[in-house]
């Protein structure tokens, strides 16, 4: 199932942006709580993110969404480092990080389960394949509502 998102349509807007900064666009996430939108943009960079690169793509990304009028009514706009348990946003994003530990939550359950743990062990365009304690689960990134890195210190 393919998901046209409001995220995805944000994302032409802010991915030239950003990159016109010299950073790259990890990901975009809209929530929507107490009746006021939040738009939260994760960037990063070839040697990481300061407070001043996030607070630089803020005003950039804030006017061009002004002058778009891309979002309806009132909202706040963040601009963070993905961090050391970074989301995931695409099957690609998630190919360096094989052999790391990953959390994944899906959109249904899958034989009464909704949440995995596993080492990432293969991706593909559309797939990955973590190494569970019950063995290899394959996954379709179009059935997993969230996946994240599980930093290990």
């Amino acid at each position: 199932m393919v998901r046209k998102r409001f995220e995805d349509e944000l994302d032409a807007i802010v991915r030239p942006e950003t990159e016109g900064l010299g950073y790259t666009l990890w990901g975009i996430s809209v929530s929507t709580g107490g009746g006021k939108k939040k738009v939260l943009i994760f960037i990063d960079g070839p040697d990481g993110v300061t407070i001043d690169a996030c607070a630089e793509v803020s005003r950039q990304v804030g006017l061009a969404l002004e002058m778009e009028d891309a979002i309806p009514g009132a909202y706040t706009l963040e601009v963070s480092s993905p961090g050391l348990e970074r989301r995931f946003f695409n099957v690609g994003q998630m190919a360096a990080y094989a052999g790391q530990t990953i959390d994944v939550r899906l959109w249904q359950a899958r034989e009464g389960k909704r949440n995995y743990s596993g080492t990432l062990a293969e991706t593909n365009d559309d797939s990955f394949v973590l190494e569970t304690d019950k063995g290899p689960e394959t996954f379709h990134w179009d059935d997993v509502k969230q996946a994240r890195l599980v930093h290990t210190f």
